[in-house]
């Protein structure tokens, strides 16, 4: 087993994401009426680079919300998590928000970052054991959606907490994000929480721009998909000939984002020859936007009762606390929390 160490950070390089895996998903995506490429694939080392410039830009509510509510309420959120955790995160990407939750923590048995995209998880990483040389840190390349193994923890550990933050659950139908939360729940175990990113639904005037930049850089976040085809899996795609679309879909409560082909063409896939049509649309991400009351359902669906929700006072954005459900557990209604 391969292992590379810095300060007290452990990264093994054993658990790794497929090209096979990749190929295999996107022929029989592009194989599929409509066609579909998994989302998860936007994050290579530009893929992510570009997804953090879009963090930054005006119409991305998304991620200065989340940060203005960790920035009120870590405190709160350290303290129901409970001293001797496990912080695990699943797809860590820049770790901007995870210094505070860490800050707030008492006595942390350790963090376990999870990430898709190899160079990105190395270098915040990194960048955390350099801000936190006493916590144990422990990265795992892999596609948190498959199994994976979880690092054991050196230290005192009173309970498992994923740490899921963003709004990357929308990602999924309500029906994986199902099964990604029982997956969740089996991984922490009976004691075990979820603190997670959740956006809520509002006018698509609002939501729209987000994905619609006037800079274009989610343009070419979208177009960068065929790109990472064409530099890893020996494909011919012409950016060119493909544009970006995002619309808010009412009836679904969700920003579908897509990849439109101008001209009727074919396009070759190492061997494979894929037809696209003028017109024809390739869905690249769902963006699902939940009310409070909706996403409990949904994570009593999948084994955890939200206890706490913290929101902005505009709710736009929330973050919220779950734990495993228990039978005997206190089962009254959420505290949502506005930030002031």
């Amino acid at each position: 087993m391969a292992i590379y160490r810095s300060a007290t950070c452990s990264f093994d390089l054993t658990q790794r994401v497929s090209k096979y895996q990749f190929l295999d998903e996107v022929l029989a995506g592009l194989s599929r009426s409509p066609k579909v490429i998994p989302s998860k694939y936007f994050y290579d080392e530009l893929g992510s680079a570009l997804f953090d410039r879009i963090c930054d830009l005006p119409e991305y509510y998304l991620t200065r919300t989340e940060l203005a509510i960790m920035c009120e309420y870590a405190g709160e959120m350290g303290e129901a998590l409970g001293s001797h955790c496990l912080l695990i995160e699943y797809g860590s990407g820049s770790s901007v928000k995870t210094p505070l939750l860490i800050e707030a923590l008492e006595h942390p048995a350790g963090y376990v970052p999870v990430d898709i995209s190899r160079e990105h998880l190395y270098s915040s990483a990194n960048r955390l054991a350099r801000r936190f040389p006493n916590l144990d840190i422990n990265p795992v390349w892999a596609d948190f959606t498959e199994p994976f193994e979880l690092p054991r923890a050196d230290r005192e550990m009173r309970r498992a907490v994923v740490y899921f933050p963003g709004s990357t659950i929308g990602n999924f139908t309500p029906e994986e994000a199902a099964k990604l939360m029982k997956d969740m729940a089996q991984l922490v175990g009976p004691d075990g929480a979820l603190l997670i990113g959740v956006d809520v639904r509002k006018p698509a005037a609002i939501v729209e721009p987000a994905y619609n930049d006037r800079a274009g850089v989610t343009a070419d976040f979208n177009l960068n998909l065929l790109a990472r085809i064409n530099r890893e899996l020996d494909g011919r795609f012409n950016l060119d000939s493909f544009e970006h679309r995002a619309f808010f879909d009412e009836e679904h409560s969700r920003i579908e984002m897509h990849l439109v082909s101008k001209k009727k063409q074919v396009v070759r896939i190492g061997r494979a020859a894929i037809s696209f049509n003028e017109g024809e649309s390739t869905r690249t991400e769902y963006s699902h936007k939940y009310c409070p009351e909706h996403f409990a359902r949904l994570a009593r669906q999948a084994g955890f009762e939200v206890r706490k929700v913290w929101m902005d006072d505009q709710r736009l954005f929330s973050v919220q606390y779950l734990t495993v459900a228990d039978s005997s557990a206190n089962r009254e209604a959420p505290k949502t929390v506005p930030t002031r």
